[in-house]
């Protein structure tokens, strides 16, 4: 029997298609009305070649002994172009959940976390409501039709590593649609729901290298995708009545998921952070080279265990656990996860990442040079990508450009308020740590800075 489609998902690329899917795909074994529209807003490269392959790929399980799955939990595809056709589905009644993986920079937010009216795509949606180029804004397109057909709304399921990522897209989406029809955000707040959620597994970009172990295996495939064993998704236990029944495909549904997405955020996704910048400046490639690295890794771990958990606490979870975990995680030799993608689009990263933690840290009046040094190493990153003339992929590209060329870099970087809060950045012990920290980097290079780092308390 056919699949039927009650899932639209924005964003299929290789997180969606190795943890979410894989997920879908065990539920259509029992529930075959789940599976999964993949719409892509930018590029027609991968819902072309899912097309091509009738939705099936392989997903590659990168552990000691690698093991290999045929995925089949995506039904219909749309690229740039067919924007009717994608309006069509989110009026199916069919259709009760819109999910997304864009990364953090997809929902077109500000600093803070609200929507940001000054974005290209917003303003173009905005004079344009029926023709969108936004997630908020097919998000808001698509609920108005299901209000104005006198259906129930779809319930939007943001994928994407950001703190209360739900409430955040639910009050972008609710602020986007006053701006055209106050009736309509009434209706959202009083009828929708925006869960928020927790995604966790190390999934590394799809490379040359798993195309070949793959072929090897037998699969005749131009899209597989490979995370490792680990994975988890927890999701606010909020869904509405007719919804898929994602709990018997293995997904946490939590009445408060505010631990695991602080913890997975500030440990795995801040250490993720740590090990990139400085892992980059020492000449590393993936993470677990980074973990070979005795001082690196040493470092990671003090700042994990030392720092980043006592923000976290107290805890439902076990937290010291968790960073063994992660810690072990990091050193599988089987998952190729490159620095540099965990370094892109650092400028929307670095506040979930680490200056949440850092802020904490603050209030509490505990020492933050420990954890000002992969903020002083992104900065360094930057001040290189820069003046070597590398390509800097982040939505602030060119700003973090010009100001990295600029003679003090770092202080130019601080002051930009697309990332640091003033609140944040005009905070002497936080500028001070961070500069100092560069200024050692320079002077005595990344590694002494490790080893000053292991000594601290």
């Amino acid at each position: 029997m056919r699949p039927g489609t009650g899932i639209v998902h924005f964003g299929p690329g290789a997180f969606h298609r190795a943890h979410q899917a894989d997920y879908v795909d065990r539920l259509l074994q029992h529930d075959p009305r789940w599976g999964i529209a993949a719409v892509s807003l930018r590029s027609p490269g991968t819902v072309e070649a899912l097309k091509r392959q009738q939705g099936r790929y392989t997903l590659a399980i990168l552990d000691e002994a690698p093991s290999f799955r045929t995925l089949a939990a995506h039904t219909r595809f749309f690229g740039p172009g067919e924007a009717e056709s994608v309006r069509a589905l989110l009026r199916d009644p069919a259709v009760r959940i819109v999910s997304s993986t864009v990364t953090e920079k997809g929902y077109c937010l500000a600093g803070g976390g609200s929507l940001d009216f000054d974005h290209p795509d917003i303003l173009s949606d905005l004079a344009h409501p029926e023709r969108p180029a936004s997630v908020v804004g097919w998000l808001a397109l698509g609920l108005r039709d299901r209000r104005d057909a006198g259906l129930a709304p779809f319930t939007p399921l943001c994928c994407d590593n950001m703190a209360s990522n739900g409430d955040k897209l639910g009050a972008a989406v609710a602020d986007y649609a006053r701006r055209f029809d106050p009736g309509l955000a009434d209706w959202i707040a009083g009828e929708a729901v925006f869960p928020n959620a927790m995604v966790d597994s190390i999934t590394p970009a799809t490379d040359d290298r798993l195309r070949a172990l793959v072929q090897a295996e037998g699969y005749d495939d131009g899209i597989p995708v490979s995370r490792e064993a680990y994975a988890a998704w927890v999701i606010e236990d909020v869904l509405p009545a007719g919804a898929p029944n994602l709990a018997g495909a293995g997904v946490v549904m939590a009445k408060d998921i505010a631990a695991w997405e602080k913890a997975k955020l500030r440990i795995l996704n801040g250490a993720h952070s740590t090990l990139a910048y400085l892992g980059l400046l020492l000449g590393h490639e993936t993470v677990s080279d980074a973990m070979a690295d005795a001082a690196l890794a040493g470092f990671a771990e003090r700042l994990i265990r030392c720092d980043i958990v006592l923000s976290l606490a107290p805890s439902p979870l076990d937290l010291e656990t968790y960073a063994t975990e992660i810690l072990a995680r990091f050193r599988n030799p089987a998952i190729g996860h490159k620095l540099s993608q965990i370094a892109w689009d650092g400028s929307q990263k670095l506040p979930y990442r680490l200056l949440d933690t850092i802020t904490v840290a603050l209030a509490a009046g505990r020492p933050v040079a420990r954890l000002a040094v992969p903020v002083a190493a992104w900065a360094l990153f930057v001040e290189r990508q820069a003046r070597s003339g590398a390509e800097i992929v982040d939505p602030l590209g060119e700003t973090l450009a010009r100001v990295g060329r600029g003679e003090d870099a770092v202080a130019g970087l601080l002051a930009l308020r697309q990332v640091f809060p003033a609140a944040l950045a005009e905070d002497p012990r936080f500028a001070d740590a961070v500069s100092s920290a560069a200024a050692r980097m320079r002077a005595a290079g990344p590694r002494a800075v490790l080893i000053e780092g292991l000594g601290d308390a």
